[in-house]
C-alpha cells in the first residue's frame, strides 16, 4: 500500500523492479540470478516486496557495505531512484525484519550456485603473470573468517582453543579457494567448518581444476595421498615441500643439468601404499638470502619435469607468484569484509550466505578490474583493488533503469 500522498502507478511497477545494482549485473546479470535461483527451487511462490533476485543482489551488496545496517545496505542499492513511473515522494525500504525473513528464505544456495555458474579464470593470452610454460599458473590456500557467536553458529562451525584452555571469541568459518595468480580471480572455493583442514576443503576442489593449469600451494598442503588425487585431476602441480623430519623422502633417480633432480615419491606405511606405482616428481632446491643468519631454504616438487620446458629458476620464480592468493584473501578481508570485522549473521545457512555474497562481489570486482586493465594494456596486478572497489560502490549507488 502507497503512503497518503502518494499516486498508485498505473503500470503497477514496484521499487523490487528498478533495483539497482550497477556494476555487479556486468558480471551476474539479472536474466541468470532467476535461472540459478529456478534450479535451486527458490523462486517465491507469491510476489514480494523483496523477491529472490533482489536478495541474491542484497547478499552481493552486503559484501560492498559490510559494516552497514541492512536498512543501509538496501538504501545504497536503491539510491537515487523512486518511483519513476508515478510515485511522487522518497520511497520507504522494507524493515530490518522484513530484509532479515527475506534472506532467510534465499537461503545460502542460490549464492553458491550463482558463483559456481559465473567464476571462471578472466586473463587473457596477453594477461602479464598468468601464464607459466603456456601452462595457465593459479593457487590454492585458505584463510578462516570470524563469524558472529552466536550458540547455533558455535556448535556448526567451532572456534579455535586459546592458552590456559579459554576459547577464541568468535566461531571461524573455513574458507580454501583457488585463484588466478595473475589477475587475484577466486574461480573456485570450499567453506567448512575450523576442524576441518585446509587439506580436507582443497581434495574436494580438484575436480575444479583441468589440463593446462599449474597448481600452486605451499607446504602445508602435501600429503602422498592428496598429491596423487591433483594428478589425477590433469593439472600439473608445483608445491613447497616441508624439509625437516616430517617431509616427504624423494628417492633420486637423475641429476638434471639446471641443477634439479627426478625422484621417485612412494608412501612405504603400508603394504596397500608399497604394492603402488611410485610417482615421478622433479625436485628443486634453493635458498632465499633474505639478510637473516639463516636463509630460507625451499623444496619445490613439481610434475613438469622436463628443464627444457621450464628451468628450475623459472619455477622458483614462479612459485613466488603464489603469494598473490594471500594478496587476493587480504583484499577480502581488510578491505571489502573491513579489517577485524565479524561476519553478521547469526545462522549457519546465513553465513554461508555472506561468504559466499563476499566471493561473488570479489569476483565481479576482479573480473572488471582484469577487463579495464587488459583494455588499458597494464598489468591487473598494477590497478588498486581499493580504488576498484570505491568505484564500484559509487558505481552501485547510481541510478539504473534496468529491470532486474
Amino acid at each position: 500500500m502507497p503512503r497518503g500522498g502518494w499516486k498508485k502507478p498505473e503500470t503497477g511497477r514496484r521499487l523490487s523492479d528498478l533495483v539497482s545494482v550497477g556494476v555487479l549485473t556486468r558480471v551476474f546479470p539479472p536474466a541468470l540470478v532467476d535461472e540459478v535461483i529456478a534450479e535451486v527451487g527458490r523462486t517465491e511462490q507469491r510476489h514480494r516486496s523483496l523477491p529472490a533476485r533482489v536478495m541474491a543482489y542484497f547478499s552481493i551488496g552486503m559484501a560492498l557495505y559490510s559494516e552497514g545496517s541492512y536498512e543501509d545496505v538496501l538504501a545504497q542499492l536503491t539510491d537515487g531512484l523512486s518511483w519513476v513511473s508515478g510515485w511522487t515522494e522518497t520511497f520507504s525500504p522494507p524493515s530490518k525484519s522484513a530484509i532479515f525473513q527475506a534472506r532467510a528464505r534465499l537461503g545460502a544456495e542460490p549464492l553458491a550456485a550463482l558463483f559456481e555458474r559465473v567464476a571462471r579464470p578472466v586473463g587473457t593470452d596477453t594477461t602479464p603473470g598468468v601464464w607459466l610454460a603456456g601452462r595457465r599458473l593459479v593457487a590454492i590456500d585458505g584463510m578462516c573468517l570470524d563469524v558472529a557467536d552466536t550458540r547455533a553458529n558455535h556448535e556448526h562451525f567451532g572456534r579455535p582453543g586459546v592458552d590456559k584452555g579459554e576459547r577464541a571469541a568468535f566461531p571461524q568459518a573455513r574458507v580454501v579457494a583457488l585463484a588466478e595468480c595473475g589477475t587475484h580471480a577466486v574461480f573456485a572455493a570450499e567453506i567448512g567448518t575450523y576442524p576441518e583442514s585446509e587439506a580436507a576443503l582443497a581434495e574436494r576442489l580438484l575436480d575444479r581444476l583441468v589440463p593446462g593449469m599449474v597448481l600452486t600451494a605451499d607446504r602445508g598442503f602435501f600429503s602422498y595421498a592428496l598429491w596423487r588425487k591433483a594428478i589425477a585431476a590433469g593439472a600439473d602441480l608445483l608445491w613447497r615441500i616441508r624439509t625437516d623430519k616430517s617431509g616427504p623422502k624423494p628417492i633420486h633417480v637423475e641429476d638434471l643439468p639446471d641443477g634439479s633432480w627426478l625422484a621417485h615419491l612412494r608412501q612405504s606405511h603400508t603394504a596397500a601404499a608399497r604394492r603402488e606405482e611410485p610417482m615421478l616428481v622433479r625436485v628443486i632446491d634453493y635458498t632465499i638470502d633474505d639478510g637473516r643468519d639463516n636463509p630460507t631454504a625451499y623444496r619445490l616438487f613439481t610434475t613438469l619435469t622436463d628443464p627444457d620446458e621450464v628451468s628450475a629458476t623459472d619455477l622458483a620464480a614462479a612459485y613466488a607468484q603464489r603469494w598473490e592468493i594471500e594478496l587476493t584473501f587480504d583484499e577480502l578481508k581488510t578491505h571489502q569484509r573491513g579489517p577485524r570485522t565479524v561476519l553478521r549473521s547469526k545462522s549457519p545457512d546465513l553465513v554461508l550466505q555472506e561468504i559466499w555474497g563476499h566471493l561473488c562481489c570479489h569476483y565481479a570486482i576482479r573480473s572488471l578490474m582484469a577487463e579495464a586493465a587488459t583494455h588499458a594494456g597494464h598489468d591487473p596486478d598494477r590497478v588498486s583493488f581499493v580504488a576498484a572497489l570505491r568505484i564500484t560502490r559509487q558505481t552501485l549507488a547510481h541510478p539504473g533503469a534496468f529491470s532486474p
